[in-house]
């Protein structure tokens, strides 16, 4: 008998296939967090754009781990910017592909494309909780990038830093199989990324949501971007192959 996967043999999939909730994470004492699913399947808007702003001011491939419904990998490329999503949701990339980005369905601890040359990795909409270890990855993400490679992360907007095992839960109160996930908070971010040879660079704050731009520690702590972003320093690179990648796909 095949085992049901979180994400997938779930109510996830059929909400992302209509673009509609509600869905929820149910927490094993009965508490509920609310996925956005109607934001994540609809154009980028609001926070989204001073995140997609710093992409194109790195002007690098952008890897989008669990891209969902992939608004952020289609308005990337409008904008100019290569980029690829992975998610473990078939759906989910077959909507990403529907929009004209390239995507894998695949978990981002697979054998992935181009792995130590991605420019920027984003973690966004809650996916530093993927697979309720952030120290793992954290250090996967630190084997994806490139030297001079950013992290662009979304973290909670309280000082939290847990780890729990949810459901996804649809309006029907049906639950799919139990997983394991996390939330982390600025701070607790920051000091587990450390451990994978991850420092700040910047936070910001925009429309409620919190993200921090995390890179390699080539030992210069002290310096630190402002949320303006006149400190960037990435050139406008490709990663080497990514557009044979992409063809490959």
């Amino acid at each position: 008998m095949t085992a049901t996967r979180p994400w997938v043999d779930d109510p996830f999939a059929e909400a992302i296939s209509s673009g509609r909730g509600p869905l929820w994470l149910r927490r094993s004492d009965g508490g509920r967090l609310r996925l956005d699913v109607e934001r994540w399947c609809a154009p980028a808007a609001g926070a989204d754009h001073e995140l997609l702003r710093r992409c194109v001011r790195l002007g690098t491939p952008v890897l989008d781990l669990g891209c969902g419904p992939g608004r952020l990998v289609a308005e990337l490329l409008a904008l100019g910017v290569p980029a690829m999503g992975v998610d473990v949701t078939l759906t989910a990339v077959a909507r990403t592909q529907h929009l004209g980005g390239p995507a894998l369905c695949r978990s981002l601890f697979d054998r992935l494309p181009a792995e130590g040359r991605w420019g920027t990795v984003l973690l966004a909409d809650g996916n530093l909780g993927i697979g309720g270890d952030p120290d793992a990855l954290l250090h996967r993400v630190s084997q994806l990038l490139s030297p001079d490679g950013r992290l662009l992360v979304e973290v909670e907007p309280a000082a939290v830093d847990e780890r729990l095992t949810v459901q996804v839960q649809g309006p029907d109160g049906r639950c799919g199989p139990p997983f394991r996930w996390a939330r982390l908070g600025a701070e607790a971010t920051v000091r587990r990324a450390a451990h994978a040879g991850l420092v700040e660079r910047e936070r910001w704050t925009s429309h409620g949501r919190c993200f921090l731009a995390l890179a390699r520690d080539h030992g210069d702590h002290a310096h630190r971007e402002r949320s303006s972003g006149s400190g960037a320093t990435s050139s406008n690179r490709s990663a080497p192959g990514f557009s044979l990648v992409v063809k490959r796909l």
